[in-house]
């Protein structure tokens, strides 16, 4: 079984699209998103709409929420909450019912996905060290689980026989095999942070118990423009060419 792993797209749909390019390729039998599917682009519809086609597990973000009036928005910065004022005047009525059926936390075969954190999913805290992440480890019950939010691909490891250490890799390429629980934040897909503007994404192979992220270019002059046409604030442009 593979599974396609999409980090947070926050309405990129041309970063989308050459993931999902990509990820053709690769033979994705299931495919995951780990929420914040809107917020900060300029395609908040399509990008709904391209990634129900897959029919994947999908969580909720704190973006996907506060496009929705369910997030209080008092802590975003000025620039995401200006994208969040102009998302919910794009959000028909279906697409608002979608967003509110998602749930914070799923759970599929030995695979958990959540945005932020399983110790407080609606909080939507940030996993940056071994500690945060062992918080979280320490209530998985599957071996696996995606998260997504910092969009700073990483991934924290532990052993059964050492629970008490928490491993960190950012390697693109992780080794299941010797490890009890696992957990991987995948990236961004719509606007990576870690001075990478290539759309990141992960792909997961039960058969060679490996992960992966991958990383893909994608035409970020032509989204840059879609959102400057849509009066969104230039920075929001400006970020994606140079992934922060």
């Amino acid at each position: 079984m593979k599974y396609g792993i999409l980090g947070d797209i926050h309405s990129n749909l041309s970063a989308l699209e050459a993931v999902l390019a990509e990820m053709s390729k690769e033979g994705i039998d299931r495919y995951i998103q780990v929420g914040d599917l809107v917020g900060y682009g300029a395609d908040p519809i399509a990008v709904i709409d391209r990634v129900l086609e897959l029919k994947p597990i999908v969580v909720c973000g704190n973006h996907d929420l506060a496009s929705i009036q369910r997030l209080d928005i008092q802590y975003f910065n000025n620039y995401a909450r200006e994208a969040i004022l102009w998302t919910r005047k794009m959000l028909p009525r279906k697409y608002v019912q979608f967003i509110a059926g998602l749930n914070l936390v799923e759970t599929e075969a030995d695979v958990t996905v959540v945005h932020g954190t399983l110790y407080r999913p609606e909080e939507f805290d940030y996993i940056q060290t071994t500690i945060d992440a062992r918080n979280t480890i320490d209530l998985m019950k599957t071996r696996l689980c995606f998260v997504g939010h910092s969009h700073i691909p990483v991934a924290f490891l532990q052993k059964a026989d050492e629970p008490d250490k928490i491993a960190y890799t950012f390697d693109y390429e992780i080794e299941l095999n010797g490890w009890s629980k696992v957990l991987v934040n995948v990236g961004s897909i719509g606007q990576p942070r870690d001075e990478n503007p290539k759309a990141a994404y992960a792909v997961y192979d039960t058969e060679q118990e490996k992960v992966w992220i991958r990383r893909v270019a994608y035409d970020i002059d032509k989204e840059a423009a879609k959102i400057l046409k849509a009066g969104l604030p230039r920075v929001l442009a400006d970020r994606l060419k140079l992934g922060v």
